[in-house]
């Protein structure tokens, strides 16, 4: 019995010592995550880059439409046949000058008004608007009725006198204006020249001008006008000859003599039976140039009879 006991009391010894120590916590395996968190985080990454990459393209894309390598396109409306290419490239450049951005809003589109307005005589009342893809420009032209030359400077000038730079225009009818006051300069584009034989050749050409329009637009008669000679205005070299003269193409004298609403003064037929006299003779005859010399000063109803050239 006693050695019994003995042995039982060493295997208690022994399980005591095998036993967990009193206040130690107990030893854990480290964390293994599972395949299907790994796969989720990997997709979580994936789906981040993508955003990245999207939000790159995007900066990417904003910053070349609105790069100076893609402009905004500028497009003239409602133009007149008359107005030839490089009229309408004055109108462009002018446009361009205003930013090396252009943009589609109307903060822009005012600026570009202005600039037009400012660099090109041409143009009047320009209106400019910002649509959804170009900025669209609507002026009104001042059409070129006379060329004056003086040494080697040349310049147009429309029916209110205003100054025109010059630009080649074969395709209209404009009137050299002759015999005028020496001045010491022309004035600049833009400006409005005051002068009283320019004023009664423009007012002629202007009178001309609407003739055309209304009794001939399909062949108008300013075509065969070279030239209006204003050297006797008012009488200042021979108060008895005749104080204006155009000639056609071929030479031929159209009388015209006093200036628009001096017909009175001189006796002569009013400025609409002149008109009315021409434009007969046109119509009738097809030309002005089968005569020497075509009279319209004489105040009487008939039409002109032409002194054959020959």
């Amino acid at each position: 019995m006693a050695k019994r006991k003995k042995s039982k009391s060493r295997t208690k010894r022994i399980s005591f010592k095998l036993g967990t120590p009193k206040g130690k916590k107990q030893f854990q395996l480290p964390y293994r995550p599972s395949l299907t968190g790994i796969l989720k985080i990997l997709v979580l990454v994936c789906i981040l880059a993508a955003l990245g990459i999207a939000f790159l393209i995007l900066d990417k894309y904003v910053k070349t439409t609105s790069s100076p390598q893609s402009p905004v396109i500028l497009e003239l409306i409602d133009v007149p046949p008359w107005v030839n290419e490089p009229l309408k490239e004055k109108i462009y450049t002018a446009a361009k000058t205003t930013s090396t951005n252009l943009r589609l809003d109307e903060k822009v589109a005012k600026s570009v008004q202005r600039s037009i307005e400012t660099l090109v005589v041409w143009a009047k009342y320009v209106k400019v608007q910002a649509t959804h893809d170009r900025l669209l420009i609507k002026a009104e032209w001042r059409k070129p009725l006379a060329l004056v030359k003086q040494g080697l400077r040349s310049c147009y000038l429309d029916a209110e006198l205003v100054v025109l730079d010059y630009v080649p225009m074969p395709n209209l009818p404009i009137v050299k204006v002759k015999g005028l006051e020496i001045v010491t300069k022309l004035p600049r584009p833009g400006e409005i020249w005051q002068k009283n034989d320019l004023a009664a050749a423009v007012a002629i050409l202007d009178r001309l001008h609407r003739m055309d329009k209304l009794v001939v637009p399909d062949k108008p008669l300013l075509y065969e006008i070279d030239s209006i000679d204003m050297s006797n205005f008012n009488g200042r070299e021979n108060s008895r000859l005749a104080h204006i003269i155009l000639y056609t193409k071929d030479k031929t004298e159209i009388i015209w003599g006093a200036e628009i609403d001096a017909w009175q003064q001189f006796l002569e037929a009013t400025d609409e039976e002149k008109l009315a006299k021409l434009y007969s003779y046109y119509k009738e005859y097809g030309s002005l140039s089968n005569a020497k010399y075509i009279n319209l000063r004489d105040p009487q109803q008939t039409i002109p009879t032409p002194i054959d050239k020959y």
